[in-house]
């Protein structure tokens, strides 16, 4: 496998496959299946999954709730989702670890970085839930923060678009997809691979951000095994490895 360690980040809307909500069983064993099956090649993988199919802390204002209630309230739908994909895993035997951003001894570990360093080490898929903890941080900032603290190989962003275009590809026929990309160019032609707090954290910190489809079965594992799929983000703007 190209990475020993990866930090894989999920959108929550993904989970809900066809549907206007929820978690759609397939789509959730899908990634579960690919999971396991690049665990099942050694490679370390730690988990952080968005809340977006339940709720958005965002939303808070639109409903005129207080926008850091809705942010908590945000945090506590990616809890839902990790727990989702917990059993999922584990239903394939595969062994997982829920380590949470806020205290919910029932159903979650609380994240202290030494533990989910170990877990991985042990060979269990680690799921980080509840963000960082924080108000007014995204997931990409929980999955960026979360990777450079486990000393992670690789950012991988799994969304339904096969990497970064000049523009959205599903309104711009004319989109052109990069294969490579500097941080710097992507801050220049200003385009949106994660929110600035996140970007920055793996720009100060060159950690390579790898966006691609991961709705495409079988890609994750051809991504970890060497085949250039999606688009790689570093320093440089070309693949080192």
């Amino acid at each position: 496998m190209t990475y020993q360690r990866i930090l894989l980040k999920l959108s929550g809307e993904a989970l809900m496959g066809q549907q206007q909500y929820g978690i759609d069983a397939e789509r959730l064993m899908q990634y579960a299946n690919e999971i396991k099956a690049v665990a099942a090649n050694g490679v370390q993988v730690a988990v952080v999954i968005g809340g977006g199919n339940i709720f958005r802390g965002v939303q808070a204002a639109a409903f005129g709730l207080d926008r850091v209630q809705g942010d908590y309230m945000g945090m506590l739908a990616t809890v839902i989702n990790s727990m989702a994909l917990q059993s999922a895993l584990e239903k394939i035997d595969v062994s997982t670890r829920l380590l949470s951003g806020l205290t919910i001894q029932q159903v979650c570990e609380p994240y202290i970085r030494r533990r989910a360093v170990r877990h991985l080490e042990k060979g269990r898929v680690v799921i980080f839930g509840a963000g960082i903890g924080s108000p007014y941080f995204t997931t990409d900032s929980a999955a960026s923060l979360r990777a450079i603290e486990i000393e992670a190989d690789v950012v991988l962003k799994g969304t339904r678009v096969d990497g970064i275009y000049t523009a959205d590809p599903e309104k711009d026929p004319n989109a052109v997809k990069f294969n490579e990309i500097s941080f710097d160019e992507v801050i220049e032609k200003n385009l949106n691979v994660m929110d600035m707090t996140a970007f920055t954290l793996c720009k100060e910190n060159n950690l390579p951000i790898i966006v691609f489809d991961m709705n495409t079965e079988g890609n994750l594992k051809r991504l970890l095994g060497g085949e250039p799929l999606g688009t790689l983000v570093n320093r440089s703007g070309q693949n080192e490895r």
